[in-house]
């Protein structure tokens, strides 16, 4: 009788996907949410904690330069061997693109430095007819496959 390894199943990538107010309040349920789903998914905690503070950039950012009245932004998550961050907004011609180092004066600038220091890639892709979509990919640390 023939026997045949039994075939390897992958889990399926996960997904999540929710649309918010262009507001602050909409700004902290994305992060709230992508943290809840992340702990659903049984996430390990470095890769939570890193997209909480990514989620909670590009979100800031979409609420601040990418609001058009009346429309809001769109979060996704999708988690298999990396997880897929998507914050899509729908203000085009205001690209986000990747910072030089701050100077000591100004106040602001410095969200998207955290968002490259944090994520292995991040970039921006335009979503028609007229909004954009970030992309951030973040990877498990090597510390959270030791534990």
């Amino acid at each position: 009788m023939n026997q045949h390894p039994a075939p390897q199943l992958t889990t399926p990538a996960r997904t999540f996907t929710q649309l918010l107010p262009s507001t602050p309040r909409g700004a902290r349920l994305a992060r709230h949410l992508a943290v809840t789903t992340l702990h659903s998914w049984d996430a390990p905690p470095d890769l939570t904690e890193r997209a909480e503070l990514v989620v909670a950039e590009l979100a800031t950012n979409a609420v601040t330069h990418g609001r058009v009245p009346g429309r809001g932004f769109r979060l996704s998550l999708t988690y298999d061997d990396l997880l897929r961050i998507e914050l899509t907004d729908p203000r085009g011609d205001r690209l986000p693109h990747h910072p030089p180092t701050p100077t000591p004066l100004p106040t602001g600038g410095r969200g998207l430095l955290l968002v490259s220091a944090l994520c292995d890639h991040w970039e921006t892709v335009a979503h028609p007819p007229g909004g954009k979509t970030v992309v951030g990919l973040l990877s498990v640390s090597a510390i959270a496959e030791q534990t």
